[in-house]
Parts: C-alpha cells; structure tokens; sequence
C-alpha cells in the first residue's frame, strides 16, 4: 500500500517548474489521494509558461514511477500559481489594429530555408482561408520579392483615418511588405543595427495591414538586434523556429529557441520545423535518402519540450518554385504540398494550445544582451 509519506519523498528531489528551489521545500504538494495503486495528486506550478508546466508533471511522474512503482497509475492536477511579473520587466504590448495572431519565424543559422518556409507557410494559410500577412524582416537579406514574384512591385500609398500609410503588395493572397521593394536588386542594404531598426518598425507600424488572422515575420538568422526590435516593437504570438537535421545548424537552433524562453522574452515556442529533412528523387517520390542525418530537429524538439510540427523535404520542385517566384505550397496536390500543409495544421494546432494554456504576450524592453535586463519604464 503507497502511503503519503512514500509520495513525499519520492518528489523530493523534483525542482519547481520555473527551476528555483525545490518543490517539496516550497510546499508545492498541496493534496495526495491514494486508492490501492492509484495516486492522485495536486502539485503546485510556479510557472504559468507551457514547457515548464509540462516538464513539471513529467518529472512527477517520472519520479513516482522511479521511486515507488513503475506500474503506479499516477494522476497529476497542476494548479499555477506563478507570482506576477515585476512591472518593471514588461512594457505592456501595443498590437497593431486588425492582427489577430503574430508569429515569429526563426532560425539559429542562415541558409536552412527559413524565408522558402515562411513563404510557403503563407500561402498554405491563405488557401486555407485565413487572412496572411508577411513581413520580410531579414533586413540585410530580404528574399519575398523574389518568392512572391513581385520584384518590380512597389507599396503604395493609402491615408487612413487622416495618417498617410503604406499599402503592402499582395501576391497569391498574401500581403508582402519588404526593405526589398525599396532597394535597388543590386543595392546592398549596408546598414547599422540602430538605421535598420528604425527601418523594419516603419515598415512595421506604418503599412496598413487591414484584417489579418495571422502575420508571419520572416526574422533574419541568427540572434541578434531585429529579433530584439521585434520582441520590443509589439506581441508576439509564438515563433516557429527552422533546422535542417545536421548537428552545426541544431547547435544554432537550440540558441534560437533559448532566445525565445528567456525569462525577460517569454514567447511561447510554437513548434520546430525540420527542413531538408529527406532527399526525394522526382522519378523515385517513395524513397527518401537522410543526406544530412535523421529526425535531428525532431529530436531536439523532444529534447526542448517544444512541439515538433513536421518535417519539408528536399526536393527539386521547391527550389525551382522558390526561384520563379511561385511558392511550391500552390502547386497541384502531392507530398510537398501535403508537407506545407501537415507543418500549417500543427502550427495552428499549437497556437490554439498556446491561446488556451498562456496569457497574451506582451512587448518587453531589454536593454542589454547578454542578459536581457529589464529596467523600470516611465509612466
């Protein structure tokens, strides 16, 4: 028979949710039941942040089943209570009229097909009969003009409620805005972190993006000043971080992911995605050839605690539709189109999961990077 005091000190050793202090030390088991090999008990989470909730009840269980009974059927009630945020941490988010849902797409390293993702990711969307925007926020490398086939296109001018505003250009129902509509396609963009800031919240803040259910910003690689710009210049929903499945990009990408759960940021992870995860021969589609290793996004997912939301291939057709300017999501129905659509439908799946368990993000302030410290705002 399993008695309460077995329970205790089987949970000794579990930390709290957030990593500070131990959760039997901070009276974190509120109600044990025991009914024969049944235990069911009300544990306390200091975190209202969805991997730390469910990396909470994992250890739980994990050390009831190591310490008492493998076979021990365990039920776990969490109850949040996290202690509020400092005011002086957050500045309260400023959304932009009209966008329901902003997420963030992100990666460690250039080159894993983040932008062909976001892309096809958009106009997955738009098929699907959501309202989608894109912002091309890759300053020094912004890749929609040519994705959206619209490189001699130019934004235009609309007033609005007596604001003159920038109308994004619209390809294949997506509306696109990018530093690319302004720079010439030989022009380098060759600026300091403070000018390309200032340009990206412009582009931002003065488009008139109407009725959006979802934008989509395309984040340079990497984890540096426009990922700051953007945490700062409004709420995001969630982000989406890309990899391809080899050890040098996975490196990357677990730092892109710890961007996004610092305890200043706290953007909930949507989900990783793995890009070139198999090569599929156009005259062979059933076989798929692991050219850069196997399932390493997915496991690093695991590893995380963050949603894996699928796997792109790499195959012919998706570079060629990326080079002509007509993302590959929109052709004829097959594995690559069924790929994007698997990705779309779990990302959404996340964001519902996300809106339920968490509160809406909000923009912060940061002022250092190494640390992300926050300082008091003026009121």
């Amino acid at each position: 028979m399993v008695t309460r005091k077995q329970v205790e000190e089987a949970l000794s050793a579990v930390s709290n949710a957030s990593g500070k202090g131990l959760l039997m030390a901070s009276n974190g088991l509120r109600n044990v039941q025991i009914m024969g090999n049944e235990v069911m008990v009300d544990v306390i989470c200091d975190s209202p942040v969805l991997h730390q909730k469910k990396k909470l009840e994992v250890e739980v269980l994990q050390a009831l089943h190591a310490r008492i009974d493998p076979k021990l059927q365990v039920k776990i009630h969490l109850i949040v209570e996290a202690p509020e945020t400092p005011e002086s941490t957050l500045l309260r988010g400023k959304a932009i009229p009209g966008i329901s849902h902003v997420v963030a797409i992100a990666s460690g390293k250039g080159g894993v097909g983040k932008s062909t993702l976001t892309a096809n990711l958009g106009v997955t969307l738009a098929g699907m009969g959501f309202k989608v925007g894109i912002l091309d926020a890759d300053i020094y490398g912004p890749s929609m003009p040519l994705m959206f086939d619209v490189m001699s296109d130019r934004p235009g001018g609309i007033e609005v409620e007596g604001v003159r505003k920038m109308e994004p250009v619209e390809s294949y129902g997506v509306k696109v805005m990018s530093i690319g509509f302004f720079a010439g396609t030989d022009q380098a963009v060759v600026w300091r972190g403070p000018m390309a800031t200032k340009a990206l919240n412009q582009m931002l803040q003065e488009t008139h993006w109407g009725e959006l259910d979802f934008l989509l910003i395309d984040l340079p690689p990497g984890t540096g000043d426009i990922h700051l710009s953007m945490v700062q210049a409004l709420p995001i929903t969630g982000a989406v971080v890309v990899s391809t499945p080899q050890h040098v990009a996975l490196a990357d990408a677990r730092k892109g992911v710890g961007m996004f759960q610092m305890e200043a940021i706290q953007i909930p992870v949507l989900g990783m995605v793995e890009n070139m995860a198999y090569f599929t021969p156009a005259e062979l589609p059933e076989m798929k050839y692991y050219l850069f290793g196997k399932e390493g996004a997915q496991q690093l997912a695991h590893q995380l605690e963050v949603p894996f939301l699928g796997e792109i291939p790499l195959v012919q057709s998706i570079r060629e539709a990326g080079d002509v300017g007509h993302p590959a999501a929109l052709q004829p129905a097959g594995p690559t189109v069924e790929a994007f659509t698997h990705v779309a439908q779990n990302m959404i799946s996340s964001l519902a999961d996300r809106i339920e368990n968490l509160p809406p993000t909000e923009a912060v302030r940061i002022t250092t990077m190494a640390g992300c410290k926050t300082r008091p705002r003026k009121v």
